[in-house]
C-alpha cells in the first residue's frame, strides 16, 4: 500500500463523543505530521425537526452512535495515533486482541456514507411491462385474485397505484411490480 492509497475505516467510540473524538484526531494529525496517512473524518449527521413546546426545533443528530469514519492509510504510526486518542475503544476489525486487523469499508458502503450513486446504478435502465389504463391482477397480499386498473407507475419506488372494485367502489390500492401480473 503506498503512501497516497487510503481507504475507509469505521473507529468505535464512546458513544456521545464522537465530534471530540473526531477534534481529537484532526489535531493529532495536525500536530504529528499524519496528513499523509490520515484524511478525512467524517462524523454522519442527520438533521432532524423535533416539537418542544408546540414549536418546530431544527437539530442535529449522529447516523451512527458510537463510530467515526476515517479516511486512512493505515501504515506506520497512524494506526497507534488513532487508536491512542481520548474516546476511541478501537477500529471496527477481525480478530481479537493484538492480532485484530481493521476492516476497510466496500465501496457501495462509502458512497452511502458520501451521498454519492454508483454510476452502474445510475445507468440501470428499468424496463415497466405496465401502462397506465391497463387492467391486471393483484397476485399477492390481502387484495389476491382481485383484478384492478392502474392508475399511476412510480418507476423510481417500482410501485403502481390501481383501482380495485370492492363492493363496487373504486378503491386506490399502491403495490409493487412483484405483487401482480397480466390478465
Amino acid at each position: 500500500m503506498n503512501d497516497l492509497e487510503k481507504k475507509w475505516y469505521v473507529i468505535k467510540t464512546i458513544s456521545g463523543q464522537e465530534n471530540k473524538v473526531k477534534s481529537y484526531i484532526e489535531n493529532e494529525v495536525r500536530d504529528n505530521g499524519f496528513q499523509k496517512y490520515i484524511g478525512k473524518i467524517l462524523v454522519p449527521i442527520e438533521k432532524v425537526i423535533q416539537m418542544r413546546k408546540g414549536k418546530k426545533v431544527h437539530r442535529e443528530k449522529v447516523h451512527y452512535p458510537g463510530y467515526v469514519m476515517v479516511e486512512a492509510n493505515l501504515d506506520g504510526e497512524a494506526v497507534h495515533a488513532i487508536k491512542n486518542v481520548p474516546g476511541v475503544i478501537n477500529f471496527l476489525s477481525e480478530g481479537k486482541g493484538n492480532s485484530a486487523v481493521p476492516i476497510p469499508m466496500r465501496k457501495d458502503e462509502v458512497n452511502k456514507m458520501l451521498g454519492t450513486i454508483d454510476k452502474l446504478y445510475e445507468s440501470y435502465d428499468i424496463n415497466i411491462p405496465f401502462v397506465v389504463g391497463e387492467t391486471i391482477k393483484v397476485i399477492d397480499g390481502p387484495f389476491s385474485g382481485f383484478n384492478g386498473t392502474i392508475e399511476k407507475i412510480n418507476e423510481e419506488k417500482r410501485k403502481l397505484e390501481l383501482a380495485v372494485l370492492i363492493f363496487g367502489r373504486k378503491t386506490p390500492l399502491e403495490l409493487n411490480f412483484t405483487q401482480i401480473e397480466k390478465i
